[in-house]
Order: structure tokens, then sequence, then C-alpha cells
């Protein structure tokens, strides 16, 4: 539901305007004058503000430029009277989106409506794409340390190879990470790169995640469905903690391998597929083999070249860098003013046993920055890092 708001001093003109934008499903908030109109469009996003020119305390070219100076980006349209046309005309080239008469055309209205809220979606949809985009740019290996310099220089000569990886790691150390960078500088990087949690998908799905099935495979298998080998295909397959991935599924991965061929579930055509697997765990899979958990020769498949990424506690050097940046994306992803960060704090981050190494990190530094008024200081770190700080 858009929702629009309407600064005015004419109550007939609110309440006309009202009664068609709520006719066409708007939720309509309403201002008797420019400052009033100011405050509400600070206090929330609406997609469309109608806004007089004539107003008394402040007019609708003071309206307008004071909400530019406060970077609203709401569409808006200026109201105004035959004999201020050239206002008006002045009102667009200063970021106007539109004008419009009295006495109001209602066709006119929902042009402006229809063409202002599309805009409005767009915007909105820029902004989640600038996330993304920002995020992707973020999934560069952070650190300078000699445990991280190994890894990177490792990525840096299997990358352009076909060779399969297996990727060793605590929980949140950054293996996926490493995958991203393997594909990126491959000469697959044009083509996609898939992911699979296998921890995340129940034992009886898995195989039609990767395999993908035929219609009526199975009771809710109402049409056919590509898994994601086929998905991946001339491109990247991330298996993501494949140490839980159950025995069945195994077999129908090793055959992929061997073959670079698959079969759906339910179906007997074979699919030929191109794709490099990368593996990743935080098991130890000869231990795991060793308890008949997994299989050994899809291990020396999936393990041509061996990549172990360090702990944070293994390269607590790398903290301040990692601060930096996480700080960086933090505020880019609110909007606001990247917060600075003392010396002090630095040093007691480095105090602290990081368990769920950097995407633990990440997280306390998520809350240092929502919680400290100012820069980030010893003192928050010691007070919001962890609930039992050393």
């Amino acid at each position: 539901m858009p929702k629009v708001l309407i600064i005015d001093d004419e109550p007939t003109i609110r309440r006309a305007l009202k009664e068609i934008l709520e006719y066409e499903q708007c939720e309509v908030a309403e201002a008797e004058d420019g400052p009033t109109g100011i405050k509400l469009a600070e206090k929330e996003v609406f997609d469309l503000i109608f806004c007089d020119i004539k107003m008394p305390r402040m007019d609708g070219m003071e309206v307008l430029d004071k909400l530019k100076e406060k970077e609203v980006e709401s569409p808006i349209v200026i109201i105004t009277g035959h004999a201020n046309v050239e206002t008006a005309v002045e009102a667009i080239k200063k970021g106007a989106y539109d004008f419009i008469q009295k006495p109001l055309d209602l066709n006119r209205i929902l042009v402006i409506l229809r063409n202002a809220t599309d805009k409005s979606a767009l915007v909105k949809e820029t902004k989640t794409l600038r996330k993304k985009v920002g995020r992707i740019v973020g999934t560069t290996i952070v650190g300078e340390s000699k445990a991280i310099q190994e890894v990177k220089d490792m990525i840096g000569k299997v990358a352009p190879t076909e060779a399969r990886v297996l990727i060793l790691g605590g929980n949140g150390s950054g293996k996926e990470l490493v995958a991203r960078q393997m594909h990126e500088q491959s000469e697959r990087a044009s083509a996609p790169f898939i992911e699979v949690n296998c921890a995340a998908i129940p034992g009886e799905l898995i195989e039609s995640e990767l395999f993908g099935h035929e219609k009526g495979a199975f009771t809710s298998a109402i049409k056919t469905r590509q898994g994601k080998f086929e998905l991946a295909d001339n491109g990247t397959l991330f298996l993501d903690e494949i140490g839980d991935m159950a025995l069945s599924a195994q077999a129908k991965v090793l055959r992929a391998l061997q073959e670079n061929k698959i079969t759906r579930v339910g179906g007997d055509k074979d699919f030929k597929v191109n794709v490099r697997v990368i593996a990743a765990t935080n098991k130890d899979l000869r231990k795991e083999i060793e308890a008949g958990n997994f299989r050994e020769d899809l291990y020396h498949r999936l393990s041509v070249i061996v990549i172990r990424v360090p702990g944070l506690s293994e390269r607590k050097e790398d903290i301040p860098l990692l601060a930096d940046h996480f700080l960086e994306l933090i505020s880019t992803d609110y909007g606001q003013p990247k917060k600075g960060i003392t010396d002090g704090a630095l040093k007691a981050l480095k105090e602290l046993d990081w368990t769920g190494n950097v995407r633990e990190f990440r997280n306390v530094m998520e809350r240092l920055v929502i919680l400290s008024p100012k820069d980030i200081d010893e003192k928050m770190v010691r007070a919001y890092a962890v609930p039992n700080y050393k």
C-alpha cells in the first residue's frame, strides 16, 4: 500500500486529495503547514509527497529546499494555481518530481501517483542492490598475517586450475569466502557460483536439492525441477558442511565427479554437467570415515587440494584490519557515518578468545556500532563484546 503525504493549508484541498488517494488504496498522512510536513517526512518514508506552493509560515519552495537538504528521497509533487505555473517549473528544476494545477484533475492525479510510486519502488530496489553490491565487494579476504597470507597464496595458485578443493576450518572462519575467491579468480568467474549447505537440508531432500527431480517423483514433486549440479553448469558448486551429507547422496556425488553426469530423482535420463566442485567442512573427515559416516573414495576425490582456514584466535594481528573493514560495511548498511575505534578497544578485542571466529567478530562489531554513542572505546568493548569479559 503506497504511503502519501499531503502538505496543504487548505482543508478542502487536503480532503479532496485524500479521498481520491484512499480510493486508490493509499495510506494518507496530512500536514496543515510546511514545518509539520517536514517533521512527518523525516519520521516516515513516503512513496509520494504533495505540497502546496502558497502556504503561511513556509511556502512550498522552502519546504522543497528543506526536504532536499535533509536528503528526503520521496518524489515531491507541487500543487499550484494557474498564476504560479512558472514557480512550479522552477521547483522542478530544483528537484520536484512534478506539479499539478488547481482545480485538481482526477486523471492527472492518478497518472502522477502511478509514475511516482513506480519511481519510489525503483529507488528502494536500487538501495537494496547497492547494499548487495557492497556485501559482494566485502567478500575480499581481509588480513595480512602469515596464516591468512598462506591461504591467499594457495588460492592464487589453485584458482586458475580445475582441481577440486577441500576447505577445512571452524565455524565462522571464512570457508565460504575462500570458496568465492577461488571462483572469482578462476576461468569460470563469469558462470554461476552455486552454494549448498549440506547441514541445513534434511537427508531425504538432499538428493533432490543436488540432482533435481522429475514431476511425480514423490508426493510434492508437482513439476520437474533442476538441481544444483545443473544450475552450476560451467561454473562452481560449493558444497558447504559436506561432512553432514547423507551417505546415499555421497554415492551420487561420487558418480557425478567420476562421470560428469547426473540423474534426477525419479528419472532415468543422464544429464552431462561441467562443474567444478569445492567442498568445505568443520569436521575431521578421517575420523568420520573411521566411524562409517563418510566415504573414503569421495574424500580422495574431493581433497585434490586441501586448504585450512585459520581461526581468528590464530591470527589476532588481523583484528585492527578486520575491525576497520566491518566498521565500513556496517556504516554502509546502516546509512550512517563510519565510527572510529580506539587503540584501547582494539587491544581489548585482541584479548578475547574468538571461538566463533570472524563471524562472531562481525556480530560483535555490529553490536558495538549500535550501542556506542560515539567512537568505540575500551569501556564499550569490555561492557558489550561478550557477556563475561576476562
